[in-house]
């Protein structure tokens, strides 16, 4: 039943995207972006990345005010990692006004992650 409901819950979370998370959308989709393929609001363990790329254990999580100084979201953070993703956070703020430089920092990061040796 839990499932059923993060599955409900990311279903809308896609249909009501904030505006940073469609612009950051616009470049990540159809894996155009350095040919890593990104899904949106994919749920990991009892958490809902905002974006991730399965293959290259990435997820991506865009922030609003509302996650200054946050305890649940450092929580968030050590969960979603321990399912093997190594998460990016970048303020709404940031997205919007500096696309460009946050879209170089994923790229380091897909980089990054098609070097790595896979776990066995």
């Amino acid at each position: 039943m839990a499932k059923k409901r993060l599955t409900n819950l990311a279903r809308d979370l896609r249909n009501n995207p904030t505006e940073a998370e469609q612009r950051l959308w616009s470049h990540l989709r159809a894996s155009q972006f350095c040919g890593a393929k990104f899904t949106r609001q994919f749920p990991v363990g009892d958490f809902i990345a905002d974006f991730a790329c399965r293959s290259l254990r990435l997820a991506i999580e865009c922030d609003g005010g509302q996650h200054s100084a946050s305890d649940a979201d450092t929580n968030r953070t050590r969960i979603i990692a321990a399912y093997g993703y190594r998460v990016l956070r970048f303020w709404n703020h940031d997205i919007l006004a500096n696309t460009q430089g946050v879209l170089q920092v994923i790229a380091d990061e897909i980089a990054l992650a098609r070097n790595r040796t896979p776990l066995p």
